[in-house]
């Protein structure tokens, strides 16, 4: 159980977290929600002990282990993935290295009968017995699986990290903790740099995840399916609810709606007592009782109602010119990074007024065509023009990150600003939750969410008649997603998103464009739409369907009108080859593993001088069968469709 108790934070005049008290229990999945700039990225490092309260303290049970993911994660240089997530398991590198030594001294001594012979015999015994129970036969085979939970291909485990973004480079630290399996997990905003088969991925391990969990995270949907208990963080005060976020929503409303009546019946009865008082103090004869009465009215306790944290951004876009009927066309396009086929032979033309969904996994070039179409990225073939007059406003998706964090906002606001707007920036700064001396703080002590404010309200310094948001929603909290929502409800121009949010998404565009395998399959209506013609219940269901890479000759299948995937004569016939190909693979690896099994239920395996070769061949196996298996999933409910 793991104790914070009366923990203090303050800042300037500010006070962040007011001597709050929180019990974690086992077993309990906190999803740790609240405003931006709330405390609970402070909290969690508390927690994790790389700050200190002002007062209060944490107690942890004795040989406690946690694991703390944030947003600043460095790794080193110069090792491979593998490697690097390998480090997870350094307790059985220690041992595997002392084993290693054992059979080397072994291999060059010749005192058979001495008693130090026969203690490095026991030695070894205990050693590979230790390893064994620890799973060191299937570590490696572990790390690659989880890896490739978090969307790593087999071609990059050999690759250095240095190769890899900030966002790779999250997973693989998010890798080797959960290789670890500490006792407490703090993690802070998951899933932002992960696509949906990844998420999907990650809310199964910590479903079944033994341990505690503490959780922050502006996805409803990974609240609801990962925690079972609900911590607030509003002016300072923690509410704790025992309930995942949906849940955790409508019990917070009628606790708030109880904490609301009730205060306004007790005040309307210390009204009444009040005047009663007043009545009797005029009156000689009942000064006692009225002094009495005076007595127990002070004694009572009062209903206090918290504040709540109601405040939310004003956003308006500005007005902008008409453009042209065709607002971006792109026509028989492809885009290549060396051998990797991103888009192919795309052809999209979007009018004046549309609003367009962008959607599918990561790394089908849904950004990518973005950034072509409004020229910052250039094409391999085909080409992509922007129409008469447009005028573009684009939010990237590391918008928030190319911030110069050394100024302050205001200067910020200055640098990004046409010069008849200087005297509003004060006023837009407001609109976006920046009031008084907040407009003097550097960008570097903001919060996530707060540096997705100041690059919210950087965009309505000019006007634009075409919008393109790349992931908008990744820092934003609850009611700030909503608030923008409806500032793009209310936008005259023409909207290009690119999200992996439904909720966000639903309702807000008329056409979805779905990425997938280099193509484009057009959706008329909203992502609710696309997906009752998908015949798929949520996002992440149709991310998490993936398509062979082997495109065939009749230019790939396409989406018929009800938009379920038709399938070629030809295709049903490689698929089919491929699912008989993958069962028998499937029957021989099984077979095999059921030999080494045997093998390693006697006890004097562990002795022969071959032991880890054959290990190593048996982790090989199981994640050959792992990989297999997925294959013929895949097969089969392509087939099926």
């Amino acid at each position: 159980m793991l104790t914070l108790g009366n923990i203090f934070v303050k800042y300037g005049d500010r006070v962040l977290l007011d001597y709050i008290n929180f019990v974690l229990k086992p077993g309990d999945r906190v999803g740790l929600v609240g405003r931006n700039g709330a405390g609970k990225s402070t909290l969690l490092k508390i927690i994790a002990g790389e700050m200190s309260p002002h007062d209060g303290n944490v107690v942890f049970p004795t040989h406690f282990t946690l694991g703390y993911l944030h947003q600043d994660m460095l790794l080193p240089k110069g090792k491979t993935v593998i490697a690097e997530t390998m480090t997870a398991f350094s307790a059985i590198l220690e041992l595997e290295k002392e084993l290693h030594q054992i059979e080397q001294e072994l291999t060059v001594r010749e005192d058979y009968e001495s008693d130090a012979y026969h203690k490095l015999i026991e030695r070894m015994s205990d050693v590979t017995e230790h390893l064994h129970h620890m799973g060191s036969a299937t570590s490696q085979a572990d790390a690659e699986k989880v890896l490739a939970g978090l969307g790593f291909q087999a071609s990059d485990m050999q690759r250095l990290t240095d190769e890899f973004s900030g966002g790779w480079q999250m997973r693989i630290e998010l890798a080797k903790m959960l290789l670890r399996r500490p006792d407490l997990l703090l993690l802070d905003e998951p899933t932002n740099h992960l696509d949906i088969e990844s998420i999907l991925w990650l809310e199964d391990w910590l479903s079944a995840y033994p341990g505690m969990v503490i959780v922050i995270s502006h996805d409803r949907r990974f609240l609801d399916d990962v925690t079972n208990r609900t911590a607030e963080i509003t002016l300072g005060k923690i509410n704790d609810y025992k309930a995942a976020y949906s849940k955790y929503v409508e019990l917070s409303a009628d606790r708030r709606e109880q904490m609301q009546n009730a205060y306004e019946n007790q005040q309307r009865v210390i009204a009444d007592r009040e005047r009663t008082i007043n009545r009797f103090m005029a009156k000689a004869t009942k000064t006692k009782m009225a002094q009495s009465m005076q007595k127990q009215l002070d004694k009572m306790e009062r209903i206090e109602i918290d504040d709540v944290d109601t405040a939310t951004m004003r956003i308006r876009f500005p007005d902008a010119p008409r453009s042209g009927e065709v607002v971006a066309k792109a026509e028989h396009l492809s885009k290549r990074y060396g051998h990797i086929k991103v888009l192919e032979n795309v052809d999209l033309e979007i009018l004046r007024g549309e609003r367009v969904a962008f959607v599918g996994q990561n790394g089908q070039g849904k950004t990518t065509l973005a950034k072509i179409l409004i020229g910052q990225e250039p094409t391999s073939s085909g080409k992509a023009t922007l129409g008469h007059n447009v005028s573009i406003g684009y939010y990237a998706q590391n918008q928030a990150e190319t911030l110069d964090p050394k100024i302050t906002l205001l200067q910020t606001m200055e640098r990004n600003s046409p010069e008849e707007m200087r005297t509003k920036l004060r006023g837009i700064l407001g609109a976006f939750l920046f009031s008084g001396q907040d407009v003097d703080k550097k960008v570097s002590a903001l919060s996530g969410g707060e540096r997705a404010r100041l690059a919210l309200a950087c965009m309505l310094l000019r006007p634009f008649n075409f919008l393109l948001l790349d992931e908008p929603t990744n820092h934003l909290d609850m009611l700030s997603k909503d608030v923008l929502k409806q500032a793009l409800l209310d936008f005259k121009g023409t909207l290009l998103v690119v999200s992996h949010d439904r909720e966000f998404l639903s309702d807000l565009t008329t056409r979805t464009m779905e990425f997938r395998d280099g193509h484009l399959y057009e959706h008329l209506g909203d992502v609710n739409y696309f997906l009752e013609k998908r015949r798929l219940d949520n996002m992440r269901d149709v991310e998490k369907r993936t398509i062979d890479g082997k495109r065939p000759a009749d230019g790939g299948n396409r989406i018929s009108d009800t938009g379920v995937e038709v399938l070629g004569a030809e295709e049903k016939k490689v698929l089919q080859r491929n699912i008989q190909k993958a069962e028998r693979r499937i029957g021989e690896i099984e077979a095999a593993i059921v030999k080494y099994e045997d093998k390693m239920a006697d006890p004097e395996f562990y002795t022969r001088p071959d032991s880890q070769t054959e290990l190593k061949k048996y982790g090989d196996l199981k994640s050959e069968l792992a990989q297999v298996y997925a294959e013929w999933e895949s097969a089969v409910e392509r087939l099926g469709n």
